[in-house]
């Protein structure tokens, strides 16, 4: 049974999905899967094997199915194709972490994700300059 606090979590968490702008959920899986990959960097250093698995399995589910899948492959062009690589590499850091309790590959995927999410914030800045 879900306690009231989840639960209250879970429906704020949903109304600002509904009511953010496509570019700002990208933000949110962003934020989603860096502060994941930081969990799993902290459980590795608590000797926390079920809380790495369970952060790096977000965080892996954020990439793969919600940054990659994002992706429009058509309109995107060499630049889409370039992004798909690159979450497929973070992907296979994130494995190696978890296999190997990696902390510089997860600091490694943590600092490519903080750099993504910076151009993709400077993109909206830029938009709303203009």
């Amino acid at each position: 049974m879900q306690s009231p606090a989840n639960a209250y979590s879970r429906v704020g968490l949903e109304s600002n999905v509904a009511a953010s702008s496509p570019h700002l959920l990208i933000v949110m899986l962003f934020d989603g899967a860096i502060l994941n990959v930081n969990s799993a960097a902290v459980s590795i250093t608590h000797g926390d094997v079920a809380g790495k698995g369970q952060a790096l399995s977000k965080a892996i589910e954020i990439i793969s199915s919600g940054l990659k899948a994002s992706l429009d492959m058509n309109a995107g062009g060499e630049l889409a194709q370039r992004l798909a690589a690159l979450y497929d590499y973070m992907v296979s850091r994130l494995l190696y972490a978890n296999l190997h309790n990696s902390e510089p590959a997860l600091k490694e995927v943590a600092t490519l994700l903080m750099e993504l999410k910076g151009a993709w914030e400077a993109i909206r800045d830029h938009a709303d300059a203009a």
